[in-house]
């Protein structure tokens, strides 16, 4: 059975550039959302086994989705890879003290995003 994988992210070219690369692993599936709103939505409608989530986006945030998605006793066990251009190891606390499994700042290399993606599927 697929992998499923909620890829959040306000850039249509990155978001297209994750979702490829997520997609070459075996048995994965991809999910997008273009924003935190669309990420809520999207979160009841599947059973995810990871989130990749950025940031900086319109609507509700990757802090929101972030802090909802770790209090919520459905998906507090998915876990969470942080792909955001927010540097500094303050950001980097903060998201791995929220629940974050992952923090990247962008650009990442593709190659270790997918390593990582593995990882945390198996």
């Amino acid at each position: 059975m697929a992998k499923k994988v909620l890829v959040v992210e306000d850039s249509a070219v990155m978001r297209s550039l994750v979702t490829s690369s997520l997609e070459e692993l075996m048995d994965v599936e991809t999910v997008e959302a273009c924003n935190g709103l669309e990420a809520f939505k999207a979160l009841p409608r599947d059973r995810f086994d990871l989130i990749v989530l950025d940031l900086n986006m319109p609507e509700i945030n990757g802090w929101e989705v972030l802090r909802f998605v770790k209090q919520s006793e459905l998906y507090k066990n998915i876990p969470v890879i942080i792909v955001s251009t927010d540097h500094g190891d303050a950001n980097m606390e903060k998201g791995l003290s929220l629940g974050a499994s992952f923090y990247f700042i962008k650009p990442v290399e593709m190659e270790r995003l997918k390593e990582t993606a593995w990882h945390c599927l198996n």
